[in-house]
């Protein structure tokens, strides 16, 4: 065996060069070295071909690498035993998770190149990819779109073929981008009108120029162009079946994914099991906003990311829950457990439904770290890339209803936590400050505790620090 392998290297690197220097190269010398190497293993796992492994030997490389020349260029071809048609199974779930429903809108004839996603398999924390295996084409698909399926359980088959040639229609369609300029040189023709003043018989002519402004009022491209993205609105917005009303009396059933259905669990867990109540308390935000606008450009140019008020709000409820480390604790039996570590939980809202990746270590984080993790997660949040991992533990919880326009709510435990802290809208509102009413931008924040552990004076303490944290400059700088 290894001296069929090592004859069979020897034979497609020489044939290799040879070509190289006729510039007829199809593969690369790597590419038929690792092509060796994969025959040579097929052929030590097949016993049963002792007999056709011996007839090669005699024969040598030549019977399994092919070349005809053609009109001073050379075609390689492999044996069908190297690139067959394969099947794609189902891949290996984390721990915690034993199944999960397919989800796909490719069909049999659909090329992928290596590594890209063809089906999804949604599971009760998150959406696993399956990746194609090679370049090629789908042959067989073995499930329907909703079923459930186990680690292992086969999905599709796929032939290898060349990659499909979507990257190249991108660019294509960037270059109608550049034609819409082209109105531009409208402009220049009333120039010659311009030019016709000057000329001081003409001096009656200028009421004509008024006519030729109002035709180019009247095209309504720029309308027409507004009216696509309402109806994709909607559908970016109807990824769990939600689709426009249209009034005819009709309805439609969709069953509910399995985070949806998880989410459901969890909040319902959440109401039956712990004693929730909420306080609340609103912020003065314009020494945040102050802060935030004078070390905007220092922070940008340092750390090349934007200062935004979740990393100051995580800040600040981290200094808080070291005051209060009871809202820090949970209860684990008959007994209270209390955390040595801040690991804040950020809620975010994806189609497929609500998440919450975890920032881990806040307390020995500063504005810097939290802003790159929270982009991290923003990132994967948009590719649907949000791990089990990424989402595990958390010992605090921050939701930001604020930037849907929300002005105030009672946000629900996240289980098995023991509070979440509710941001809402900036909206201005008079306030008395000093005997003086003045106008500032306000914030309601809430706070959502689990009564049988926190009591109200530990709840209004920790939201009175994240008050004083975010309306004291001195505070807010001190991170930074």
């Amino acid at each position: 065996m290894m001296t069929l392998t090592r004859r069979l290297r020897r034979d497609v690197q020489h044939v290799g060069l040879k070509v190289l220097r006729m510039r007829k190269l199809h593969f690369s010398v790597r590419q038929y070295s690792q092509l060796a190497a994969m025959l040579a293993v097929h052929q030590q796992q097949q016993q049963q071909q002792q007999q056709q492994q011996q007839q090669l030997l005699r024969q040598g490389a030549w019977t399994i690498f092919g070349c005809h020349r053609k009109e001073a260029s050379l075609d390689f071809h492999t044996t069908s035993s190297l690139w067959s048609e394969q099947v794609v199974k189902v891949p290996a779930f984390p721990d915690s998770i034993s199944e999960g429903d397919i989800r796909f809108t490719c069909k049999v004839g659909d090329s992928f190149a290596a590594d890209e996603a063809v089906m999804e398999i949604e599971t009760d924390k998150t959406t696993m990819p399956v990746p194609a295996p090679f370049a090629g084409k789908i042959s067989v698909i073995l499930v329907k779109d909703g079923d459930t399926v186990k680690p292992g359980q086969d999905l599709f088959k796929m032939t290898p073929g060349d990659a499909p040639a979507k990257p190249a229609a991108a660019p294509a369609a960037a270059a109608p981008a550049p034609a819409a300029p082209a109105p531009a040189p409208a402009a220049p023709a009333p120039a010659p009108a311009a030019a016709r003043p000057p000329v001081p018989p003409p001096p009656a002519a200028r009421p004509p120029p008024p006519p030729p402004p109002p035709p180019p009022s009247p095209p309504t491209p720029p309308p027409a162009a507004a009216r696509p993205p309402p109806p994709a609105s909607p559908a970016a917005a109807g990824g769990d079946g939600i689709h426009r009303i249209s009034g005819t009396r009709s309805g439609k059933r969709v069953k509910m994914n399995r985070m949806r259905l998880k989410i459901a669990a969890r909040l319902k867990d959440a109401q039956n099991t712990a004693a929730m109540l909420t306080t609340f308390n609103e912020v003065d935000m314009s020494y945040a906003m102050n802060f935030r606008k004078e070390n905007m450009d220092a922070f940008m140019k340092k750390y090349g990311i934007k200062l935004g008020f979740m990393s100051i709000f995580s800040k600040a409820s981290a200094n808080a829950l070291q005051d209060q480390p009871v809202v820090n604790a949970v209860i684990d039996g008959q007994e209270t457990l209390y955390r040595d570590f801040i690991d804040i939980s950020v809620a975010v809202a994806t189609p497929r439904g609500l998440v919450v990746p975890v920032i881990r270590n806040v307390e020995n984080m500063n504005y810097a770290d939290i802003e790159k993790a929270l982009g991290g997660l923003a990132d994967k949040a948009k590719r649907d890339a949000i791990t089990v991992q990424d989402m595990e533990g958390g010992t605090f919880t921050i939701s930001n209803g604020g930037v849907f326009g929300s002005l105030m709510g009672t946000p629900i435990i996240n289980m098995p936590q023991s509070a979440i802290l509710g941001m809402h809208g900036i909206l201005e509102r008079p306030i008395a400050i000093k005997g003086q009413v003045v106008v500032r931008p306000m914030m309601y924040v809430a706070l959502t505790y689990d009564h049988r552990l926190i009591d109200g004076r530990e709840a209004v303490t920790f939201l009175r620090k994240i008050k004083s944290f975010l309306e004291n400059p001195e505070e807010l700088s001190i991170p930074l």
